[in-house]
């Protein structure tokens, strides 16, 4: 489904948008099966929590055919394109992840950007496999802090960033649901206080570039074409 004029300028305007679609069920369980299937059989790359227990699997494109058939789907695309224009590429660097959200407290620090400059904005999409609430961790987004200046180093050590966390809402969903972020944008992820996880799965987008004549090994071209409009 394509964004209305009005959704678009929400999400300009905020730095988040919820998508109109929710992948069907048949889909969710088939991204829950694969995510628990790599990581019971413990595949690498991953990432395990204090506890050692494995809360993160990488590289997800590269897994089960699912991961890259839903990220590359119309379902997401469509709305997408309503964003970045009709030339779209997944970024294999950044994100491609699926993440199991635990009771392990997380402070602060875990507001972050997912790219530190305006001229290197990406995307985030994330896909909800489990229902997520205020409960057990729903997203936590700084709404229009994506308009703030760029930063060096840690979003930390910047005196306006400290003033913004108390503004953050809390973004529940429901299992199949699709939050658009602009990675500018100040947000994570917020307690777990049930004994159950919460899944999801994050990847990110970046419109073609149109002055790079060098593919780029870390992106795959999932609509559109790639264009190049040097003037050399």
């Amino acid at each position: 489904m394509s964004l209305s004029p009005e959704q678009v300028q929400l999400f300009r305007h905020n730095g988040f948008l919820k998508l109109p679609d929710r992948l069907p069920e048949e889909t969710v369980a088939r991204l829950r099966r694969a995510v628990l299937a790599d990581i019971r059989a413990e595949v690498e790359p991953l990432v395990r929590n204090t506890e050692g227990r494995v809360v993160r699997i990488s590289g997800l494109v590269d897994r089960d055919p699912i991961f890259l058939e839903t990220a590359s789907s119309s379902i997401v695309l469509d709305p997408l394109e309503c964003l970045m224009g009709p030339n779209i590429e997944l970024v294999t660097n950044r994100h491609n992840h699926a993440t199991l959200n635990t009771s392990v407290e997380t402070g602060p620090d875990g507001f972050h950007r997912d790219v530190r400059q305006w001229s290197r904005t990406i995307f985030t999409v994330i896909f909800y496999l489990q229902e997520t609430t205020a409960e057990n961790g729903a997203t936590l987004l700084v709404p229009g802090s994506h308009h703030f200046p760029g930063i060096e180093g840690r979003l930390y050590g910047h005196d306006w960033t400290h003033s913004l966390l108390d503004q953050a809402l809390v973004a529940p969903m429901p299992a199949g649901g699709m939050l658009v972020i602009d990675s500018l944008l100040m947000h994570g992820i917020g307690e777990n206080r049930t004994d159950c996880t919460r899944m999801s799965m994050t990847i990110g987008y970046h419109s073609v570039d149109e002055l790079s004549d060098v593919p780029n090994p870390k992106r795959i071209l999932v609509r559109g074409r790639p264009v190049y409009e040097g003037n050399d």
